[in-house]
């Protein structure tokens, strides 16, 4: 009997540990690209902040900007505003001021319970707060549109697509000239999920804007950089998340021999 009862217990041991369930993975990170918005709304109670730094090599010039991100009683609705800080040149007195403040509203359209696919339409308000006649600013109110789409092709590989609009009706130069503009916008990231809180991204990006110079007169420039970056998520006991990130940016077709370095920092904490 002890001989039996020896012979059970040690075919019970490995099937012991088998029951052992492992710890569980942390949730791969959902932050927003460097240049490309993600597709993916606020967690209810949860609120984001992310700061991006971005220098170019000519030039001397730097552009910071604020983003802060709410839900609204679900992940569906989401606010955030955006304030940007520039400085335009080194050397020139005065060229360094807050540009146009963003009021956005996002809708999660798909993807708030999962899935391969999400799906946020942005709405934004652009309020005339930076300075036109230092060049801050457009010196008018106006919209932008932005439509991010998320996908999951594969555990490991995720796109993310947008392509938006923005129009300020009554723009402004330097010299008080007014004139309708709009501007255009369209990229792609393909994000690596090397592991949960470690990314390798590629992205891609191009800008038509357009800028008064004259009643009614405007002019066109077009843009179009590849920015390989990385990022790593910091996952703390207490449920805060801080991801920092950095890219390199090169300009290609209309801004070949352009290059700047784009540096990123995210917190996220409950509320």
């Amino acid at each position: 009997m002890k001989r039996l009862t020896l012979v059970l217990t040690l075919l019970a041991a490995p099937l012991g540990a088998q029951t052992t369930s492992a710890p569980a993975e942390p949730e791969p990170i959902q932050d927003n690209s460097f240049l490309i918005e993600e597709a993916y709304n606020q967690p209810v109670h949860v609120v984001q902040h992310i700061n991006t730094f971005q220098r170019p090599q000519q030039g001397g010039g730097w552009m910071y900007s604020f983003t802060q991100e709410w839900p609204m009683r679900s992940q569906r609705h989401q606010l955030s505003i955006g304030v940007p800080l520039q400085r335009l040149a080194d050397g020139v007195p005065g060229m360094t001021g807050v540009g146009d403040v963003a009021l956005n509203y996002r809708l999660q359209l798909a993807g708030v319970d999962g899935g391969a696919v999400a799906f946020a339409p942005r709405l934004s308000l652009m309020l005339p707060t930076g300075d036109v006649k230092r060049g801050m600013g457009s010196g008018s109110a106006g919209a932008q549109v932005n439509l991010p789409v998320s996908v999951q092709l594969t555990p490991w590989l995720v796109t993310h697509l947008n392509a938006g609009a923005t129009l300020v009706p009554r723009a402004h130069d330097a010299a008080n000239a007014t004139a309708s503009t709009t501007g255009y916008n369209l990229g792609q990231s393909v994000i690596w999920l090397a592991r949960p809180t470690l990314n390798f991204l590629l992205e891609t990006a191009w800008t038509s804007t357009e800028t008064v110079v004259g009643a009614d007169v405007t002019e066109r420039t077009n843009a179009f950089v590849v920015a390989p970056g990385v990022r790593y998520a910091f996952n703390l006991k207490s449920g805060m998340q801080i991801v920092p990130g950095a890219a390199y940016v090169i300009g290609a077709g209309p801004s070949r021999g352009t290059e700047s370095v784009f540096t990123y920092l995210s917190i996220e904490h409950a509320f």
